[in-house]
């Protein structure tokens, strides 16, 4: 008889215990709010890749054009400063190409291609490493896009501001219903942004390699943006 009343009270206590819980584990009046952060600054590095596209009658000489074509280029840009770290090389890629005649088996000619990315941390070089990879051979050029070496530090900067600006949302939401902002509830960051690639055409290298004209890059401001959505509770 004493065990199943002893069972009875823990399960009757237990319950209670549970309840308590459930009623402590509503949520706290809360403010929710969003902030952003935006920094503008110099991008002081420019990337792209430049391309070798060949066409030869046999498949031997468009690997060995392309070859020739991607140790000159990588010279080329060694000679201009870019330091190796800063170039990549992809793999070779090679593709018979037909007419479309039906029965035909022999291919009309080889399409080889290859692309090297490039960091060139020296904007005012820009111009002069475009010349040389065309001397050298390359024949494409696209995905030009201009960063900063200071990404990194930007971006927390970006972050500080949209939580500052969160904050004095919620300040003034708070103050104006006659309460307090206390503790932070919950925080999520929406991710940080900089601006896209400027995309050129395959046959842009050598036109801008070509133009006599002033410098074919203007950097501008780069943008870093950072988003936040903060909960507070409120007092």
């Amino acid at each position: 008889m004493r065990t199943v009343l002893s069972l009875a009270l823990a399960a009757f206590l237990s319950f209670f215990s549970f309840t308590g819980h459930a009623q402590s584990g509503q949520l706290p009046p809360l403010v929710s709010v969003s902030g952003v952060g935006e920094v503008k600054v110099q991008p002081d590095q420019v990337q792209f890749v430049a391309g070798v596209e060949v066409r030869e009658q046999t498949l031997e000489d468009a690997r060995r054009n392309a070859d020739q074509r991607t140790t000159a280029i990588i010279s080329a840009l060694k000679k201009s400063g870019v330091e190796e770290k800063h170039i990549q090389t992809a793999y070779l890629s090679i593709q018979p190409m037909y007419t479309g005649e039906y029965g035909q088996t022999k291919p009309q000619f080889y399409l080889a291609t290859r692309s090297i990315s490039v960091t060139l941390n020296k904007l005012n070089k820009y111009d002069d490493v475009m010349s040389a990879l065309y001397k050298a051979g390359a024949n494409q050029v696209h995905g030009i896009s201009y960063q900063s070496s200071n990404l990194k530090k930007h971006q927390e900067e970006a972050r500080r501001k949209a939580v500052q600006e969160a904050k004095q949302k919620a300040t003034m939401l708070a103050s104006e219903l006659g309460a307090k902002v206390g503790r932070v509830y919950q925080i999520n960051e929406g991710g940080a942004s900089a601006p896209g690639p400027i995309l050129y055409g395959k046959m842009a290298l050598q036109e801008r390699a070509m133009d006599a004209g002033g410098s074919t890059i203007a950097a501008g401001e780069m943008t870093i943006t950072s988003q936040v959505e903060v909960s507070f509770v409120l007092e």
